[in-house]
C-alpha cells in the first residue's frame, strides 16, 4: 500500500466513525430466576417454570464494574448500542493499524 491509499482508508474509517449512533460497552445476559414463595410455579417439583426472562447489562467503565437491569422493551435498542460500541472499537483498531503502516512508509521514504 502507498501513503495515498492509507490516507483514503483513514478517511473512510473517520466517516464510518462519524456515522455510528449511540453506543455502550458491555454484554447483555438473559436470566431466569426462582423466587422464595412457597407453592409458586417456579418450585413445582414436576414442571418448574422459572420467572423471566430478565435482562442484565454488565460492563466495566473507568475501573468500575457495573450491572444494570434492562427492560424487555429496551433490549433491541441496547443490542444496537452494544454492536455500535464493538464497531467503534474495531474501527479505532483499523485506524491505528493504518496510521502505523503510514508512519512506516514515511520513515522508509526518508
Amino acid at each position: 500500500m502507498n501513503i495515498e491509499a492509507l490516507d483514503e482508508q483513514i478517511r473512510q474509517i473517520k466517516r464510518a466513525l462519524a456515522d455510528l449512533g449511540p453506543m455502550r460497552p458491555g454484554s447483555l445476559s438473559e436470566q431466569y430466576n426462582v423466587c422464595g414463595t412457597p407453592g409458586c410455579r417456579c418450585k413445582d417439583p414436576k414442571k418448574p417454570e422459572k420467572h423471566g426472562p430478565y435482562y442484565h447489562l454488565n460492563y466495566t467503565w473507568q475501573g468500575r464494574a457495573r450491572t444494570e437491569f434492562v427492560k424487555a422493551e429496551a433490549v433491541d435498542e441496547v443490542r444496537v448500542q452494544l454492536a455500535n460500541y464493538k464497531r467503534f472499537r474495531a474501527l479505532c483498531a483499523e485506524w491505528v493499524e493504518a496510521s502505523l503502516a503510514r508512519a512506516g512508509l514515511q520513515r522508509a521514504a526518508r
